[in-house]
């Protein structure tokens, strides 16, 4: 039992194969309450252009999109089969208002200065050299534009670092200085239990 448990949450970092579309489906729905409180306090506003990294299974790409009326919302995952889902997830706009494509948070293939918003919701646990991929974050973010970083595992010695392979969790407080390290400016931490935090910053 135990071995099918890690082999299911092994998932987590890069899903692939039919166990790694149920993990995106068990994802788009259990992140529902993280994402939903998290991104009530950024304050997304109409017409935005945002940029959801780690988009996962497209759920939160479908969020952000609700809440910007002519918004446009990029996506982008290292999971061929996250990307397939998230398409999937918005096929009704998707080349319209939504755009996902493959790719690493170590070389965003966008313009400087391009967004509104950048999210990531529980991805920064697997970004190989967090503070360079913050770096090229707030290189593709418009100036006054706005990160958020929501997560659950909130422990650096957290037992889910044991179960799923390539997980380093952070605290809130190591990623707000993190933030202040690349250049963010107004970071805040926002907390919520069980264990939720949503750490924002604000691009100079």
């Amino acid at each position: 039992m135990a071995n099918i448990i890690k082999s299911f949450f092994s998932q987590c970092a890069r899903p692939k194969g039919a166990l790694g579309r149920v993990m995106l489906s068990f994802m788009n729905y259990t992140h529902a309450p993280l994402t939903n409180w998290g991104l009530r306090l950024v304050g997304v506003q109409d017409g935005w252009t945002m940029l959801d990294i780690g988009c996962g299974g497209g759920f939160t790409i479908r969020r952000l999109l609700k809440q910007s009326k002519d918004a446009q919302v990029y996506g982008i995952d290292i999971s061929e089969e996250s990307v397939a889902k998230a398409r999937k997830v918005n096929a009704e706009v998707l080349d319209k208002q939504v755009f996902v494509c493959q790719g690493s948070a170590e070389k965003l293939p966008y313009e400087d200065g391009k967004f509104d918003l950048v999210t990531a919701v529980e991805t920064v646990y697997f970004w190989p050299d967090l503070p360079a991929c913050l770096q090229e974050v707030c290189r593709v973010m418009k100036s006054g534009g706005k990160f958020a970083i929501l997560v659950e595992v909130v422990d650096s010695n957290s037992k889910w670092t044991n179960v799923v392979e390539g997980m380093t969790a952070y605290s809130p407080e190591d990623l707000r200085k993190l933030l202040d390290d690349a250049g963010f400016i107004q970071t805040e931490i926002h907390r919520k239990k069980p264990s939720y935090a949503t750490i924002l910053g604000v691009k100079a």
